[in-house]
């Protein structure tokens, strides 16, 4: 699951969506934030959300559940 946050929706897609993702068994949120340009990852255990790492700007990152492909946060960034 991921969520692109904006400042009308950081409360609701950071706090209750995540906690209704959790009790239905999503795996894995990714919650980015574009004005900060940062990517937060969580996997889930036993319905609660534990954080995996924290990534900003242009770091080039390899994190569950798609670890297999390098993404380079960057090119998420508009100008």
């Amino acid at each position: 699951m991921c969520e692109v946050l904006s400042p009308a929706t950081a409360r609701l897609d950071g706090v209750e969506k995540l906690s209704k993702y959790a009790d239905a068994g999503v795996c894995h949120s990714w919650l980015i934030d574009p004005n900060i340009r940062t990517l937060v990852a969580y996997e889930n255990q036993s319905s609660k959300w534990l954080l995996l790492a924290a990534f900003e700007y242009d770091d080039r990152i390899r994190i569950a559940p798609f670890d297999a492909v390098e993404i380079e946060l960057a090119v998420l960034w508009t100008d």
